[in-house]
């Protein structure tokens, strides 16, 4: 039987859902079609999928990824202050504004291997008015399907006392080696799964959302922060500038490596826009689907209701 405080957790979850509903889109984003991505996709023999802009087999992309992340994992946190001026920072301390955490929450945070949103879910549990309360146990799970990313994560815990900082607000830990498309994972275990940075590099994002509704409870709330597509013609053209010229040399002078950092530029380009995202999302059978653009639309957080 569910405890009478789980019940409290779960109709404010709800409530606050419902109130969400009645928002509009943060932006109203560049439309494109489902059609242009039908169209894109036909480029693609059966079992063909895209490495960046190198066409492969489903069945290597995931290997390649894998591949990327293991040899960048001990640079990743360096080299994401490095590309974005530490406005990555920023961008994840918004992120968990957007998620807003109470005692009791269960997350489960896919491809958050080196800690970023998870430790930023427990200081934010700790600095919230409502973390006195602590007989409502929090939650946190954090997926990743490279051990190597995994690795570091723990390590970061450790030496920056997150551990401890759990322990004070009642919130559990947990470290997880899986796939983003197979999670083994009940269904309805999370009232909340967050996904940064991590969608873009699955071979099947549309996978990826159908395990995120399903291992939501009702009620329970998606986000993801993802790169996504900028707007504006002129701010694109420097964007694309710094990206293609500058990213990989700055990969190759701070981690050794310029490969993994082409690949990065090149998976933004091919994952899709604001609206035809939210279409996927929506499409996996969440509610109250919105979206916010940061920084003119270099990343968005999109948002969603499993109801």
């Amino acid at each position: 039987m569910a405890s009478p405080a789980l019940g409290r957790l779960n109709c404010t979850v709800f409530i606050n859902s419902l109130k969400f509903c009645g928002r509009r889109s943060f932006s109203t984003g560049t439309v494109r079609k489902s059609e242009k991505r039908n169209e894109k996709l036909s480029e693609y023999a059966d079992g063909e999928t895209h490495f960046g802009f190198e066409k492969v087999k489903e069945e290597e992309k995931s290997s390649k990824v894998h591949k990327v992340f293991e040899d960048v994992a001990q640079d990743y946190d360096k080299m994401n202050d490095c590309m974005s001026f530490g406005v990555h920072r920023l961008w994840k301390d918004i992120f968990m504004q957007h998620l807003s955490p109470v005692p009791g929450t269960s997350l489960l945070d896919v491809g958050g291997g080196t800690g970023d949103i998870a430790f930023r879910f427990i200081k934010y549990l700790k600095n919230s008015p409502s973390s006195s309360n602590t007989d409502l146990s929090s939650h946190v799970t954090i997926s990743d399907i490279n051990n190597e990313m995994l690795t570091v994560g723990k390590k970061r815990a450790a030496e920056g006392g997150i551990i401890t900082a759990a322990e004070q607000v009642n919130c559990s830990v947990d470290w997880l080696e899986a796939d983003a498309e197979k999670l083994p994972l009940p269904d309805s275990s999370y009232n909340a799964f967050t996904i940064a940075f991590c969608i873009r590099n699955c071979t099947h994002p549309e996978k990826v959302l159908a395990e995120a509704y399903r291992v939501l409870q009702p009620g329970g709330r998606f986000l993801c922060l993802e790169f996504s597509h900028v707007e504006n013609d002129t701010l694109r053209w420097l964007y694309d500038q710094y990206s293609f010229q500058i990213i990989p040399i700055m990969g190759q002078l701070v981690a050794g490596q310029w490969r993994p950092y082409q690949y990065l530029v090149e998976s933004i380009r091919q994952f899709p826009a604001q609206e035809e995202f939210k279409e996927m999302i929506e499409a996996a059978g969440f509610r109250c689907v919105t979206y916010e653009n940061l920084s003119f639309g270099v990343v968005a957080i999109h948002s969603g209701f499993k109801l």
